[in-house]
Order: C-alpha cells, then sequence, then structure tokens
C-alpha cells in the first residue's frame, strides 16, 4: 500500500489529471471527488457509478487514506474531543465547541482543528509546544476532521458544524499549502459547502506567510496569537517572536499589508498570564498594536498545563485589563474557556 497513490491529497483539478494519466476522460476525477469527499467513501468497489475495469485499476495503484478516531471524550459543558489516528499512525486532537442559547440549544458549531501533529513553535505556555513538531497533515485530513466533526454535531445536536477554526495542534501557516487546500475542499458546494467567512485561520504571527494570505486571498478570517504586547515580552514566551522577520515590526507591517489588501479586520488572540502580560500598562500597550489595522481583541484565560510555570490571573485583574482596553477604544471579547475537564481547552491539546 505505501506505494499507491494517496488520493486524498488531491483535489477536484488533481484527481481529473490524475485519472487521465489511467486514460480516463477527466468526468471520472470529478467522480471520484464527489466520492471522496461529498460521500465521505474509501473504498473503490462501492464507487458504483465508476466503471468496473476503473475500479480495479484503482485498487492496484491508488489508495484514500482516512483517519479513524482512536477515542471521542465528552465534556460537561457539552464540548467532545477527538483523539485521531492519522494514516502514518501518529495522532492528532479535534475539538467540537457548541455554544448554546438561553434555552440551552446550540446556536453554533466550531470545530477546532489541527494542521500539524505537534509543533515547532515552542510557545513556553502550550501543551502541543511541549512534543515538538512531528508531520503536516494532507488537507483530506484536515477536511476529514470537519467531516467526523461534523457527523458528531448532527448526532448530538441535530444540526451541522458552523464555523471552523485553525487553532489545533501545530501552526497552520507552516503547512500552508495545505491548509489553503483544505479551505477550499471545505467550502466547496460539492462537499460541505461552508462560507470561508465562517472559516478562521490563527497563527503566531508569520508575517511573510501573512503576506501571502493576503496574496492568495482564501476569504476566511485571520487570527493572530498575540499574548504579548512587546517584543520583550513577546519573546520571552514565544520564541518565534526572536526573529526580526516575525517580531514585533515585522508583524505590524505585514498586518498593515493585509488588512489594506484584502479590506477585512484582525483578531488578536491574547491570552492571560498572571504577572506576566496582564498589567493595565501592558493593555495599553495592546491597545497601541490595535490601531495598526482595524481589528479587535479575544481576551483568552490561561488553562494550566502541568509541569508548566504559569497561572491563570484572576478575574479582578481581567476586569481591570479589559476596562483599560474598552477606555482605549478597543473592541474585546473574552472567550469563554470550554472542555477543560477534557483537556480540550485552549493550550491543552498534547494527544493526551
Amino acid at each position: 500500500m505505501a506505494d499507491r497513490v494517496d488520493l486524498k491529497t488531491m483535489g477536484r483539478t488533481d484527481l481529473e489529471s490524475f485519472v487521465e494519466t489511467l486514460d480516463e476522460p477527466s468526468y471520472r476525477g470529478r467522480q471520484l471527488y464527489n466520492w471522496i469527499y461529498a460521500r465521505g467513501e474509501t473504498d473503490f468497489a462501492e464507487m458504483t457509478s465508476l466503471s468496473k475495469s476503473l475500479r480495479s485499476r484503482l485498487g492496484e495503484v491508488a489508495q484514500v487514506s482516512s483517519i479513524t478516531v482512536k477515542r471521542m471524550q465528552q465534556s460537561d459543558d457539552g464540548t467532545s474531543k477527538a483523539l485521531f489516528t492519522l494514516p502514518s499512525r501518529r495522532e492528532a486532537e479535534t475539538v467540537l465547541i457548541p455554544s448554546f442559547d438561553a434555552l440551552g440549544t446550540a446556536q453554533r458549531l466550531t470545530v477546532c482543528v489541527s494542521s500539524q501533529v505537534g509543533c515547532a513553535m515552542g510557545c513556553s505556555f502550550c501543551a502541543t509546544g511541549l512534543m515538538g513538531f512531528q508531520e503536516n497533515l494532507s488537507p483530506g485530513a484536515i477536511y476529514d476532521q470537519v467531516w467526523v466533526m461534523n457527523q458528531e454535531a448532527q448526532e448530538r445536536y441535530g444540526r451541522a458544524v458552523s464555523n471552523v477554526v485553525f487553532m489545533g495542534m501545530g501552526e497552520p501557516l507552516l503547512n500552508y499549502d495545505a491548509v489553503l487546500q483544505s479551505v477550499a475542499l471545505l467550502t466547496d458546494e460539492d462537499t460541505l459547502n461552508m462560507s470561508p467567512r465562517r472559516i478562521t485561520i490563527s497563527t503566531v504571527g508569520l508575517a511573510r506567510r501573512i503576506r501571502d494570505l493576503a496574496d492568495d486571498d482564501p476569504r476566511t478570517n485571520l487570527a493572530v496569537s498575540l499574548h504579548a504586547p512587546t517584543d520583550e515580552q513577546r519573546s520571552a514566551i514565544m520564541p518565534v517572536n526572536q526573529s526580526e522577520k516575525t517580531s514585533l515590526d515585522a508583524l505590524e507591517a505585514a498586518i498593515r499589508y493585509y488588512a489594506d489588501t484584502t479590506g477585512r479586520p484582525i483578531t488578536y488572540e491574547y491570552c492571560l498570564f498572571e504577572g506576566v502580560n496582564d498589567a493595565v500598562e501592558d493593555a495599553k500597550n495592546l491597545a497601541e498594536i490595535t490601531r495598526w489595522a482595524p481589528s479587535k481583541v479575544n481576551i483568552l484565560m490561561y488553562n494550566p498545563v502541568p509541569s508548566l510555570p504559569f497561572e491563570r490571573t484572576t478575574t479582578e485583574q481581567l476586569n481591570r485589563f479589559v476596562q483599560a482596553l474598552v477606555e482605549e477604544g478597543v473592541t474585546v471579547t473574552v472567550r469563554q474557556s470550554r472542555g477543560q475537564d477534557i483537556d480540550a481547552a485552549c493550550g491543552q491539546l498534547a494527544n493526551a
């Protein structure tokens, strides 16, 4: 099986080209695409709209890889976390996060997907960073996470997934091509038909790739994991900031370019750590960053990770921090932490 071509790494155009190498018309590639991504089929024998001879040939030269659910956990707050086994035998985690209205009805169902196994960024507060980088996920493996969690959403809440955020394991912009290809799969009207406006790509702030994202413009949202408002503070907890290519100066230039090119606002993710980045002065410095381009700030309360020397800031200090931002005219929200009891909250994903 190792030398067979994995069709789950291909989109529609690639599949059309692939079947042509088998002396088949291109429309067979479109049929394959429908079977693989719209129906979730992995067995060529079941793809009955294909000729028997093509199905037999595909069985000889190709395969359709898939991820399998090793474990599905449920949080008391309704959050689901899946541990997936990849074709490589490595594992990645994905989270389904419901948001409920006053009557307890799920109004928003967000899938937090992983783009890598582990992460090379080494942020000192993150459990995933402790794993180091292990593997880039294929476009199909990213897509499959949403496919499986969409089934979970349908079964548990009777409705489809509404949003996707690339905020799971890994740095999405270090797996740039696969992430953009997965967005194309997710938004295709023949598959899950998601709106790109309901997909958010998050990054630690890789300036060059933010510019690429502006130029390629998949029409998704952009979130930047900032977490500190000065180079000195940021470099202390996020090693990526130590490079002149990814410093706050480089990030500022990239953010301005992105906003000017796409016309879309930026979301800054800012996790509060007690005594590290939660002072009122930090809030004022953060407010200056928000003026680079139209933006808003999402405040996250830290989810403790055993063995890491960070603590969650107090509610009183959180309130002071938010008030300082509001006084500076910043649009700010405080994200509710979800799935802590199953280690599904932000920064806790580590194949546990």
